[in-house]
């Protein structure tokens, strides 16, 4: 039976919060699709004016086939599942749920900064065993006073520069997209060159997006440049670090440790050599998962469905919105 209402798939589950919004709306129906095979969300995804996704890939032959489709709200803010060429050819928007983790992720990138640099997890241990012999060798280190450099100044990058200051330690910022003023009135220093500023730093955190550019961005090459007392985190995407790089560095202690939240392969097969090591610290790609931002992430990606169907769209939140006139 034909209604009038607007379709929405809603791909892999919301939040309840996001689903009330749903269901508040009188011109709206709804469906939830908890999978990410291709072939059941094609079938599911035929007639609907709206997607919802977490993680699933949103393929070509899925946006073709849905011949409604007005848009697709990534809940969160990655959006490499999604085929953006197809999206771009129909001059559907794919928006993102832009505010929603940036809090999370750089509290995430401080936790590990702040782990990696106190050793917690050495101390950790020889207090359970309740042998405190080792209580004198001192492996812990301050943060204040110590060189960060912080690539990438967007949502994340911006909130962990605030928070590294926050903790006096001398932040640097390599982002090539933003104007240098800006980064100079957070506090920060800005880096033309990586490489050269390297050597000096005690620490390197990533949060910049996967693209040609950035992906190998990290090899043995910076790893040796590095200080050997230095730590690496990586909580934008697998594959910005060289994992295999990674692993002979840290093995052969040309850097010091490294935390990360994303891998190549996701899930990480726990057959990753890096799994194997004391000098990482490991979360599977939750850094922007807790939940006040699993609430927000919900009710934005919610939002944005809205707005594109009330023609009210908010061109900060949409990816492509010069390959569809905004």
């Amino acid at each position: 039976m034909e209604t009038n209402k607007y379709k929405i798939l809603v791909i892999q589950g919301l939040h309840e919060k996001g689903l009330e919004m749903l269901e508040k709306r009188s011109d709206i129906e709804y469906k939830v699709l908890m999978s990410d095979d291709e072939k059941e969300i094609l079938k599911a995804s035929e007639d609907v004016h709206g997607i919802t996704v977490r993680t699933a890939n949103i393929t070509n032959n899925i946006i073709e086939n849905a011949q409604n489709l007005l848009v697709v709200s990534r809940h969160g803010v990655g959006y490499d599942s999604i085929n953006l060429k197809a999206l771009n050819k129909k001059k559907i928007p794919l928006t993102i749920a832009a505010h929603s983790n940036m809090i999370s992720v750089s509290e995430q990138a401080m936790f590990f900064l702040l782990a990696l640099n106190k050793n917690i997890f050495y101390y950790d241990k020889f207090t359970r065993d309740g042998d405190w012999s080792n209580r004198w060798d001192v492996k812990a280190w301050d943060l204040a006073g110590k060189n960060i450099l912080v690539i990438g100044f967007g949502r994340i990058g911006s909130n962990v520069v605030k928070r590294a200051l926050a903790f006096d330690m001398n932040v640097f910022v390599s982002d090539p997209y933003i104007d240098n003023k800006i980064i100079t009135k957070s506090g920060a220093i800005t880096v033309s060159d990586v490489n050269e500023i390297l050597p000096k730093m005690d620490a390197v955190t990533i949060h910049c997006p996967k693209n040609k550019e950035t992906t190998n961005l990290f090899t043995i090459q910076e790893f040796n440049k590095m200080k050997q007392t230095s730590f690496i985190i990586n909580c934008a995407r697998g594959g910005i670090l060289n994992e295999n790089d990674l692993y002979e560095a840290l093995v052969h202690k040309r850097i010091a440790g490294a935390g990360l939240d994303v891998f190549d392969e996701e899930p990480a097969p726990s057959s990753n050599p890096l799994f194997t090591l004391s000098n990482v610290i490991l979360s599977p790609h939750i850094a922007g998962v807790t939940v006040e931002s699993t609430i927000r992430m919900a009710t934005e990606t919610v939002k944005n469905v809205f707005d594109v169907i009330d023609k009210k769209i908010n061109k900060d939140v949409v990816v492509n919105k010069n390959e569809i006139g905004l």
